[in-house]
């Protein structure tokens, strides 16, 4: 069974950082594209970073100064650290792990954790 277990949301002021973990287990992570994705109040799911199974990074434009996407093959984990956090970046992130093979999409999701920030 594949699950991939968010944590590290909580409230912060604005301006602070925040690292969010994925851990995941019954699927190698290094194997899939890993993204996170946020999803404002009222709002839809958007991808805020990615990083593909060769290391390639990319960011929404809104986050790109701030937020660091990265993966630890050992643990089996991916890690997004967010800096300078601003109240528009609120919202639940999700950790989002796909792979495409001839014969079909691989696409799991966390439960989520959410992402407060004060002002």
């Amino acid at each position: 069974q594949v699950q991939l277990v968010e944590s590290g949301g909580g409230l912060v002021q604005a301006g602070g950082s925040l690292r969010l973990s994925c851990v995941a287990s019954g699927i190698t992570l290094s194997a899939y594209t890993i993204g996170w994705y946020r999803q404002p109040p009222g709002k839809q799911r958007e991808l805020v970073a990615a990083i593909s199974e060769g290391g390639s990074t990319n960011y929404t434009d809104s986050v790109k100064t701030r937020f660091i996407i990265s993966r630890d093959k050992a643990k089996n984990t991916a890690y997004l650290q967010m800096n300078s956090l601003k109240f528009e970046d609120m919202a639940v992130y999700y950790c989002n792990a796909r792979a495409i093979s001839p014969l079909r999409t691989y696409n799991y999701w966390g439960q989520g954790t959410q992402v407060t920030v004060s002002s």
